[in-house]
């Protein structure tokens, strides 16, 4: 069955087709490239197949100079390297379907790779297929918790460099922990700052878009050709294929999906899976809006950034108490709250290195 079109009153047929979505558990084989990813290396793996051959991704980077996550055609490494790393704000698009549509037009015979959240890849399939280009890209989307306003990351990181200088470098998952103890930090001088209050705001369902709460993404099928993210729970649903350097998640819905993986696989180690042991919240329904989120936006609105991470970004002075009373009386094996990283079941994050 070929996914049709109606474009000017005429069925246009695509050679994408839609099929039931396969499961698979993978991580790059390559120690040092999936010790520098967020996850198990899925868009490295992805965007190195396609970036070796002369093609193009399409994906978003970070700019330190105004603090916003933008949209942009990637040809190298160099620049792909920049879009590595998982990031808890709103990308913006930007004019980057028009410009991957010129490229492909001044490419002839080249294909492209396009990884976004849900929305955006979703957007950019129907984009891809008004203006008949369907058969030359491969759309991946990331499994997505929600996105906060850029406003509130651009006030954050405003907010450290007035008060310490200026941010040149960002990470939300260093793994020196390992893959399931993420640490986020920023380097301001050249010394790591922790920004665990940012990424606690980020898990407190408070500070998300209202369309994040009623996302129709937030399912194992989908019209992209994969999806990617972190294989939460791997540990205890294949523990023989758990690695705790990096787990990624690949949920394949397209014959051009199982075409891209089969191009990939020999940069990883897979294990075939399904949606039971892939289990994971955003993939069975939206994040849930916070009771506090009016509470947070009205504290915001009146006392600014610098507070509300004080008030909605730390941990209570009570929990404190109790964890440190918890870590005398039992030998520090038990926590209240984990401290540097709060996720919801499922612990999803937005992902470019979903990777």
């Amino acid at each position: 069955m070929f996914c049709a079109l109606l474009v000017g009153g005429d069925i246009m047929k695509t050679n994408v087709e839609l099929i039931s979505t396969r499961v698979y558990a993978g991580r790059l084989k390559d120690r040092e490239n999936l010790n520098n990813s967020s996850s198990g290396g899925a868009f490295t793996a992805l965007s190195d197949f396609f970036l070796k051959n002369g093609n193009a991704v399409v994906a978003a980077i970070y700019n330190y100079e105004n603090h916003t996550t933008e949209f942009q055609m990637i040809l190298d490494k160099d620049q792909r390297e920049r879009a590595k790393g998982s990031k808890y704000m709103q990308s913006k698009p930007g004019g980057i379907f028009r410009e991957a549509y010129r490229w492909l037009m001044d490419n002839s015979g080249k294909k492209m790779l396009f990884v976004g959240m849900g929305c955006q890849s979703d957007g950019f399939r129907k984009f891809s297929e008004i203006k008949e280009i369907r058969d030359r890209v491969y759309i991946v989307d990331i499994i997505c918790h929600g996105s906060p306003s850029p406003k509130l990351w651009r006030e954050y990181a405003e907010s450290v460099q007035k008060k310490d200088g200026k941010i040149t470098f960002l990470t939300f998952k260093d793994k020196r922990n390992g893959w399931k103890s993420p640490t986020a930090y920023v380097k301001v001088n050249g010394e790591e700052k922790s920004i665990k209050d940012y990424v606690k705001v980020f898990y407190n369902r408070c500070a998300l878009r209202p369309s994040c709460y009623e996302c129709p993404y937030a399912t194992t099928e989908r019209k992209t050709d994969m999806t990617i993210g972190d294989f939460w729970h791997i540990e205890e649903t294949i523990p023989d294929f758990y690695d705790s350097n990096g787990n990624s998640l690949f949920l394949i819905h397209t014959n051009r999906g199982e075409e891209l993986f089969e191009k990939i696989q020999s940069e990883l180690d897979y294990r075939s899976s399904n949606t039971t042991q892939c289990w994971q919240a955003n993939l069975e329904a939206p994040t849930q809006k916070s009771e506090q989120r009016e509470e947070f936006w009205n504290d915001y609105k009146k006392k600014g950034i610098d507070f509300v991470m004080k008030k909605y970004g730390s941990v209570p002075v009570k929990t404190k108490i109790k964890n440190k009373l918890l870590k005398i009386m039992g030998g520090g094996t038990q926590k209240v709250v984990p401290i540097m990283l709060i996720t919801p079941k499922g612990g999803q994050h937005n992902e470019l290195e979903a990777a």
